[in-house]
C-alpha cells in the first residue's frame, strides 16, 4: 500500500501522537471493514471518533506504528493532499422515508470521480435526497439537493469553517445525468479561475455570483 503518515496531534508526555482517517465512501461501510477498524483500534490503543465527514478517525497513535496500522487495515487514507476534494457526504436517501430522489448512486458516482482530486483549496461535496439536506449540504463547497418534484438543484460556495458561508443555488430542476454534466463544468471552472488556496465561496464573493455563473455557462 505504500507509506502513509498520519496527522500530527497533541504532544502527550513529551511524545507527539497521530491520527489517521481511512476512506469510507459516502459513510457506508462493510461489516468486515468495521471489524478491522475495531481490531486495530484495540491492538494499538486508538481512540475512535465518528467525524462530521462520515468517517472514523483513529487517534492517539504512535508514529512508529502507522505503516503497520495501514497494512493491517487494508484501507486507503481519506485525504492525501490538503487542497483536494476531501470527502463526498451522502445522506441515507433511498433508505429514508422523506426521500424525493434516491441520491445514493449519484453520490457514489461523484465520490468515485472526484475524491482526492486536486483543487485550488480543500473542497467538500454534499448530496441529499430531499430539501432537509441532511449532512449540512448548504455548508458544502458543492452540493446536490433533491427538490420536492424529484429533480435536483446544485449549490456552490458553502462553508462551515473559519468564515461560515451559506451556499448559493446555481441551478434547479436537473435530472441525474444533467447534474453530473453540470458539476463537471463547475469543477473545471473553479479549477481554471480560482487563486491558489481560494475557497469556492470566496471566489464567488470576489467576482460576484452573476459573473461566476456567466463564466460557468461558457465552460459547458
Amino acid at each position: 500500500m505504500g507509506k502513509h503518515f498520519g496527522n500530527m496531534q497533541k504532544i502527550r508526555n513529551g511524545k507527539r501522537t497521530y491520527g489517521i482517517t481511512p476512506h469510507i465512501r459516502g459513510g457506508f461501510i462493510r461489516p468486515e471493514d468495521l471489524e478491522k477498524i475495531a481490531v486495530v483500534a484495540k491492538k494499538y490503543n486508538a481512540a475512535l471518533k465518528i467525524t462530521s465527514g462520515q468517517r472514523i478517525l483513529l487517534s492517539n497513535l504512535k508514529e512508529e506504528d502507522l505503516n503497520d496500522i495501514w497494512e493491517e487495515l487494508g484501507m486507503e487514507p481519506a485525504v492525501e493532499v490538503q487542497n483536494s476534494v476531501k470527502n463526498v457526504e451522502i445522506c441515507p436517501a433511498g433508505l429514508c422515508k422523506r426521500v424525493k430522489y434516491n441520491t445514493i448512486g449519484l453520490g457514489m458516482k461523484l465520490s468515485r470521480k472526484y475524491q482526492k482530486m486536486k483543487m485550488p483549496c480543500r473542497t467538500k461535496i454534499g448530496v441529499a435526497g430531499c430539501r432537509n439536506a441532511c449532512g449540512s449540504v448548504y455548508s458544502k463547497d458543492i452540493g446536490v439537493i433533491a427538490d420536492v418534484n424529484g429533480l435536483m438543484m446544485v449549490t456552490a460556495g458553502g462553508s462551515a469553517g473559519f468564515h461560515p458561508r451559506l451556499a448559493d443555488i446555481l441551478v434547479r430542476d436537473l435530472n441525474e445525468e444533467e447534474v453530473l454534466v453540470y458539476i463537471d463544468s463547475l469543477v473545471r471552472h473553479y479549477q481554471e479561475i480560482a487563486e491558489e488556496g481560494e475557497k469556492l465561496g470566496h471566489l464567488i464573493d470576489r467576482i460576484g455570483l452573476s459573473e461566476f455563473q456567466a463564466g460557468l455557462e461558457k465552460v459547458k
